[in-house]
Protein backbone atom coordinates (compact mmCIF):
# COMPACT_ATOMS: atom_id res chain seq x y z
CA UNK A 1 0.00 0.00 0.00
CA UNK A 2 2.81 2.12 1.38
CA UNK A 3 4.52 1.93 -2.07
CA UNK A 4 1.22 2.54 -4.44
CA UNK A 5 0.84 5.62 -2.55
CA UNK A 6 4.28 6.66 -3.01
CA UNK A 7 3.94 5.59 -6.76
CA UNK A 8 0.32 8.06 -7.23
CA UNK A 9 2.20 10.79 -5.39
CA UNK A 10 5.23 10.80 -7.68
CA UNK A 11 2.69 10.76 -10.93
CA UNK A 12 -0.35 13.09 -9.57
CA UNK A 13 1.18 16.26 -10.40
CA UNK A 14 2.57 14.73 -13.61
CA UNK A 15 -1.12 13.73 -14.42
CA UNK A 16 -2.85 16.74 -13.26
CA UNK A 17 -0.52 18.75 -15.42
CA UNK A 18 -1.44 16.73 -18.16
CA UNK A 19 -4.71 17.01 -17.84
CA UNK A 20 -4.81 20.60 -17.77
CA UNK A 21 -2.56 21.15 -21.21
CA UNK A 22 -4.22 18.02 -23.03
CA UNK A 23 -5.79 20.97 -24.91
CA UNK A 24 -2.78 22.97 -25.56
CA UNK A 25 -1.86 21.46 -29.08
CA UNK A 26 -5.67 22.07 -30.37
CA UNK A 27 -5.92 25.28 -29.03
CA UNK A 28 -2.50 26.92 -30.65
CA UNK A 29 -3.43 25.35 -33.82
CA UNK A 30 -6.88 27.04 -33.65
CA UNK A 31 -5.19 30.16 -32.79
CA UNK A 32 -2.53 29.89 -35.42
CA UNK A 33 0.44 30.33 -32.78
CA UNK A 34 2.20 27.19 -33.94
CA UNK A 35 2.10 25.12 -37.46
CA UNK A 36 1.43 22.16 -38.03
CA UNK A 37 4.75 20.06 -38.55
CA UNK A 38 4.89 18.68 -42.56
CA UNK A 39 8.30 17.46 -43.07
CA UNK A 40 9.46 13.93 -42.12
CA UNK A 41 12.35 12.64 -40.60
CA UNK A 42 15.29 11.44 -42.86
CA UNK A 43 14.50 8.13 -44.17
CA UNK A 44 11.21 8.01 -43.60
CA UNK A 45 9.08 7.75 -46.81
CA UNK A 46 6.01 9.81 -47.48
CA UNK A 47 4.03 6.56 -48.49
CA UNK A 48 5.30 2.76 -49.26
CA UNK A 49 3.45 0.13 -51.61
CA UNK A 50 3.06 0.81 -54.87
CA UNK A 51 5.51 2.58 -57.01
CA UNK A 52 4.93 6.72 -57.15
CA UNK A 53 5.10 6.40 -61.11
CA UNK A 54 1.99 4.94 -61.79
CA UNK A 55 -1.71 5.46 -59.78
CA UNK A 56 -2.14 3.28 -56.99
CA UNK A 57 -5.12 1.10 -56.47
CA UNK A 58 -5.94 3.12 -53.15
CA UNK A 59 -4.31 4.96 -50.68
CA UNK A 60 -4.25 3.82 -47.42
CA UNK A 61 -3.75 6.09 -44.19
CA UNK A 62 -2.57 4.16 -41.04
CA UNK A 63 -4.27 6.00 -37.47
CA UNK A 64 -2.61 3.63 -35.13
CA UNK A 65 -3.68 2.97 -31.24
CA UNK A 66 -2.66 5.36 -28.55
CA UNK A 67 1.45 3.77 -28.19
CA UNK A 68 1.84 5.75 -31.69
CA UNK A 69 4.37 8.53 -30.37
CA UNK A 70 6.41 9.15 -33.39
CA UNK A 71 6.66 8.94 -37.33
CA UNK A 72 8.26 5.59 -37.73
CA UNK A 73 6.37 3.26 -34.69
CA UNK A 74 3.22 1.66 -33.93
CA UNK A 75 2.35 -0.69 -31.47
CA UNK A 76 3.04 -3.81 -33.63
CA UNK A 77 6.66 -2.30 -34.51
CA UNK A 78 5.11 -1.81 -37.82
CA UNK A 79 3.72 -5.19 -38.49
CA UNK A 80 0.42 -4.25 -39.99
CA UNK A 81 1.56 -2.18 -42.02
CA UNK A 82 4.27 -4.49 -43.85
CA UNK A 83 1.60 -7.67 -43.84
CA UNK A 84 -0.82 -4.90 -45.97
CA UNK A 85 1.59 -3.89 -48.57
CA UNK A 86 2.97 -7.32 -48.70
CA UNK A 87 -0.49 -8.46 -49.37
CA UNK A 88 -1.65 -5.47 -51.80
CA UNK A 89 0.88 -4.35 -53.48
CA UNK A 90 -1.57 -2.03 -55.63
CA UNK A 91 -1.86 0.07 -52.19
CA UNK A 92 -0.08 3.02 -51.33
CA UNK A 93 0.19 2.95 -47.77
CA UNK A 94 1.41 6.09 -45.16
CA UNK A 95 1.82 5.12 -41.57
CA UNK A 96 3.44 8.27 -40.38
CA UNK A 97 0.08 10.45 -39.61
CA UNK A 98 0.18 11.34 -35.75
CA UNK A 99 -3.46 10.71 -34.80
CA UNK A 100 -2.91 12.75 -31.26
CA UNK A 101 -0.73 15.60 -32.68
CA UNK A 102 -2.57 18.44 -34.00
CA UNK A 103 0.48 19.79 -34.70
CA UNK A 104 1.93 16.68 -36.25
CA UNK A 105 4.36 16.93 -33.44
CA UNK A 106 6.00 13.41 -32.45
CA UNK A 107 5.48 12.97 -28.30
CA UNK A 108 8.60 11.04 -28.22
CA UNK A 109 10.92 13.97 -29.47
CA UNK A 110 9.82 16.23 -27.31
CA UNK A 111 12.10 16.89 -24.77
CA UNK A 112 10.51 16.87 -21.62
CA UNK A 113 8.96 13.65 -23.19
CA UNK A 114 11.76 11.81 -23.56
CA UNK A 115 12.92 12.63 -19.81
CA UNK A 116 9.58 11.29 -18.24
CA UNK A 117 9.58 8.45 -20.93
CA UNK A 118 12.87 7.02 -19.23
CA UNK A 119 11.30 7.57 -15.84
CA UNK A 120 7.42 7.45 -16.02
CA UNK A 121 6.69 5.62 -19.16
CA UNK A 122 3.24 4.90 -18.75
CA UNK A 123 2.64 8.93 -19.18
CA UNK A 124 3.35 8.62 -22.64
CA UNK A 125 0.41 6.48 -23.30
CA UNK A 126 -2.19 8.50 -21.33
CA UNK A 127 -1.32 11.54 -22.85
CA UNK A 128 -2.58 10.14 -26.04
CA UNK A 129 -5.54 8.68 -23.89
CA UNK A 130 -6.12 12.24 -22.46
CA UNK A 131 -5.76 13.59 -26.39
CA UNK A 132 -8.54 11.04 -27.47
CA UNK A 133 -11.07 12.60 -25.27
CA UNK A 134 -10.07 15.89 -26.43
CA UNK A 135 -11.08 14.67 -29.85
CA UNK A 136 -14.00 13.64 -28.63
CA UNK A 137 -15.06 16.96 -26.67
CA UNK A 138 -17.68 19.10 -28.05
CA UNK A 139 -16.05 22.27 -27.23
CA UNK A 140 -12.78 20.92 -29.16
CA UNK A 141 -13.76 18.27 -31.91
CA UNK A 142 -14.47 20.46 -34.40
CA UNK A 143 -10.78 22.19 -34.18
CA UNK A 144 -9.41 19.15 -33.80
CA UNK A 145 -11.02 17.27 -36.55
CA UNK A 146 -10.14 20.33 -38.86
CA UNK A 147 -6.08 20.08 -38.13
CA UNK A 148 -5.49 16.76 -37.72
CA UNK A 149 -7.99 15.83 -41.04
CA UNK A 150 -5.52 18.63 -42.91
CA UNK A 151 -2.56 17.04 -41.41
CA UNK A 152 -3.60 14.11 -43.87
CA UNK A 153 -4.62 15.78 -46.36
CA UNK A 154 -1.46 17.53 -46.49
CA UNK A 155 0.33 13.83 -46.02
CA UNK A 156 -1.47 12.35 -48.99
CA UNK A 157 -0.36 15.69 -51.25
CA UNK A 158 2.61 14.72 -50.11
CA UNK A 159 2.71 11.44 -50.87
CA UNK A 160 1.43 11.89 -54.60
CA UNK A 161 -1.93 12.07 -54.22
CA UNK A 162 -4.30 14.63 -56.70
CA UNK A 163 -7.39 15.76 -55.23
CA UNK A 164 -10.51 15.21 -57.67
CA UNK A 165 -8.28 11.99 -59.21
CA UNK A 166 -11.40 10.03 -57.95
CA UNK A 167 -8.65 7.47 -56.39
CA UNK A 168 -9.66 6.19 -53.41
CA UNK A 169 -8.42 6.86 -49.78
CA UNK A 170 -9.13 4.28 -46.88
CA UNK A 171 -8.63 4.77 -43.21
CA UNK A 172 -7.65 2.22 -41.63
CA UNK A 173 -7.83 2.81 -37.81
CA UNK A 174 -6.55 0.89 -34.72
CA UNK A 175 -8.34 1.84 -30.93
CA UNK A 176 -8.42 5.85 -30.38
CA UNK A 177 -7.43 6.33 -34.18
CA UNK A 178 -10.91 5.88 -34.92
CA UNK A 179 -12.23 8.73 -32.91
CA UNK A 180 -9.53 10.76 -35.29
CA UNK A 181 -10.88 9.09 -38.61
CA UNK A 182 -14.43 10.27 -38.26
CA UNK A 183 -13.47 13.07 -37.51
CA UNK A 184 -11.20 13.81 -40.51
CA UNK A 185 -14.14 12.42 -43.39
CA UNK A 186 -15.10 16.30 -43.69
CA UNK A 187 -12.06 17.78 -43.80
CA UNK A 188 -10.39 15.36 -46.28
CA UNK A 189 -13.67 15.28 -48.62
CA UNK A 190 -13.76 19.26 -48.54
CA UNK A 191 -9.37 19.21 -49.52
CA UNK A 192 -9.67 16.38 -51.57
CA UNK A 193 -12.81 15.37 -52.56
CA UNK A 194 -11.97 11.88 -52.34
CA UNK A 195 -13.84 8.90 -52.09
CA UNK A 196 -13.55 7.42 -48.41
CA UNK A 197 -13.47 4.14 -47.13
CA UNK A 198 -12.73 3.58 -43.21
CA UNK A 199 -11.88 0.80 -41.73
CA UNK A 200 -11.79 0.44 -37.58
CA UNK A 201 -10.07 -2.15 -35.83
CA UNK A 202 -11.05 -2.48 -32.28
CA UNK A 203 -12.88 1.02 -32.99
CA UNK A 204 -13.01 3.48 -29.08
CA UNK A 205 -14.62 7.06 -30.70
CA UNK A 206 -17.65 8.61 -28.79
CA UNK A 207 -20.19 8.79 -32.15
CA UNK A 208 -20.56 11.82 -32.57
CA UNK A 209 -18.66 12.44 -35.96
CA UNK A 210 -20.60 12.76 -39.26
CA UNK A 211 -19.86 10.31 -41.80
CA UNK A 212 -22.53 11.09 -44.46
CA UNK A 213 -19.18 11.77 -46.71
CA UNK A 214 -18.03 8.10 -46.03
CA UNK A 215 -18.67 5.94 -48.62
CA UNK A 216 -18.83 3.19 -46.01
CA UNK A 217 -17.01 1.89 -42.90
CA UNK A 218 -16.07 -1.33 -42.03
CA UNK A 219 -15.91 -2.09 -37.97
CA UNK A 220 -13.75 -5.06 -37.12
CA UNK A 221 -14.14 -6.34 -34.04
CA UNK A 222 -14.23 -9.29 -31.47
CA UNK A 223 -16.69 -10.16 -28.03
CA UNK A 224 -13.22 -10.60 -26.33
CA UNK A 225 -12.31 -7.41 -26.93
CA UNK A 226 -13.30 -5.09 -23.98
CA UNK A 227 -11.63 -2.05 -24.41
CA UNK A 228 -13.74 -1.56 -27.65
CA UNK A 229 -17.24 -2.38 -25.30
CA UNK A 230 -16.03 0.24 -22.69
CA UNK A 231 -16.44 3.05 -25.61
CA UNK A 232 -19.64 1.66 -26.63
CA UNK A 233 -21.03 2.05 -23.11
CA UNK A 234 -19.45 5.43 -21.80
CA UNK A 235 -20.48 7.53 -25.06
CA UNK A 236 -24.26 7.93 -25.46
CA UNK A 237 -24.19 8.79 -28.52
CA UNK A 238 -23.29 5.04 -29.59
CA UNK A 239 -26.54 4.13 -27.46
CA UNK A 240 -29.40 2.99 -29.53
CA UNK A 241 -31.08 5.42 -27.19
CA UNK A 242 -30.08 8.42 -29.18
CA UNK A 243 -31.21 7.53 -32.42
CA UNK A 244 -30.00 11.25 -33.73
CA UNK A 245 -26.94 10.65 -33.32
CA UNK A 246 -24.58 10.79 -36.22
CA UNK A 247 -23.45 7.12 -34.99
CA UNK A 248 -27.19 6.17 -35.17
CA UNK A 249 -27.89 8.10 -38.20
CA UNK A 250 -25.08 6.36 -39.77
CA UNK A 251 -26.07 2.51 -39.47
CA UNK A 252 -29.85 3.72 -40.77
CA UNK A 253 -28.29 4.65 -43.93
CA UNK A 254 -26.65 1.10 -44.21
CA UNK A 255 -22.97 2.84 -43.53
CA UNK A 256 -21.71 0.43 -40.85
CA UNK A 257 -20.98 -2.92 -41.34
CA UNK A 258 -19.42 -5.27 -38.91
CA UNK A 259 -17.36 -8.31 -39.00
CA UNK A 260 -16.27 -10.33 -36.61
CA UNK A 261 -12.27 -11.20 -35.81
CA UNK A 262 -13.27 -13.30 -32.64
CA UNK A 263 -11.24 -14.44 -30.51
CA UNK A 264 -9.29 -11.36 -30.29
CA UNK A 265 -8.75 -9.25 -27.76
CA UNK A 266 -8.14 -5.50 -27.69
CA UNK A 267 -3.95 -6.00 -27.22
CA UNK A 268 -2.01 -8.39 -25.10
CA UNK A 269 -0.72 -11.98 -26.99
CA UNK A 270 -3.93 -12.31 -28.65
CA UNK A 271 -4.76 -8.82 -30.21
CA UNK A 272 -6.04 -8.40 -33.68
CA UNK A 273 -2.36 -8.14 -34.82
CA UNK A 274 -0.71 -10.81 -32.92
CA UNK A 275 1.60 -12.56 -35.20
CA UNK A 276 1.74 -15.57 -33.11
CA UNK A 277 -1.77 -16.03 -31.67
CA UNK A 278 -3.58 -19.04 -34.61
CA UNK A 279 -6.64 -19.90 -35.44
CA UNK A 280 -7.96 -23.11 -36.69
CA UNK A 281 -7.07 -22.55 -40.21
CA UNK A 282 -3.62 -22.10 -38.94
CA UNK A 283 -3.21 -17.89 -39.84
CA UNK A 284 -2.02 -15.27 -37.52
CA UNK A 285 -4.43 -12.92 -35.99
CA UNK A 286 -2.31 -10.66 -37.77
CA UNK A 287 -2.72 -12.80 -41.20
CA UNK A 288 -6.50 -12.97 -40.54
CA UNK A 289 -6.34 -8.89 -39.64
CA UNK A 290 -4.49 -7.89 -42.86
CA UNK A 291 -6.20 -10.50 -45.41
CA UNK A 292 -9.65 -8.77 -43.85
CA UNK A 293 -8.64 -5.70 -44.34
CA UNK A 294 -7.45 -6.08 -47.61
CA UNK A 295 -10.49 -8.33 -48.98
CA UNK A 296 -12.87 -5.22 -48.18
CA UNK A 297 -11.01 -2.64 -49.95
CA UNK A 298 -10.83 -4.64 -52.58
CA UNK A 299 -14.22 -5.54 -53.03
CA UNK A 300 -15.45 -2.35 -51.68
CA UNK A 301 -13.87 -0.95 -55.19
CA UNK A 302 -15.15 -2.81 -57.73
CA UNK A 303 -11.71 -6.04 -57.80
CA UNK A 304 -12.19 -8.03 -59.96
CA UNK A 305 -11.82 -11.27 -57.40
CA UNK A 306 -15.46 -11.82 -56.67
CA UNK A 307 -16.24 -11.23 -52.85
CA UNK A 308 -17.16 -13.91 -51.40
CA UNK A 309 -13.83 -15.26 -52.07
CA UNK A 310 -11.92 -12.48 -50.76
CA UNK A 311 -13.16 -12.50 -47.43
CA UNK A 312 -11.62 -14.76 -45.16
Amino acid sequence: MNGFLLWVCAIGPALLAEALLARYEVLAYGAGWRAPTTALPEGVPYARGAAPDRPPGAYLVYLDGIGKRRFRDSRDGGLLVKALIAGAPELRVLGQVLPYSPLADPLAERPVWAWLRRRIGLLLFLHNVMQTFVAADHRYRPLYNRAVGSQIATQLRLAGYQPDSGIPVVLLSYSGGAQVAGGAVDELHTQLRSPLLLITLGGFHNGANDLSRAEQLHQLTSASDRIERVGTWIFPQRWRLFRGSAWNRAIRAGKITVHRLDPATHVGPRSYISPTARLPDGRSHLDRTADTVIALIRAHHNATVPTDDLLP
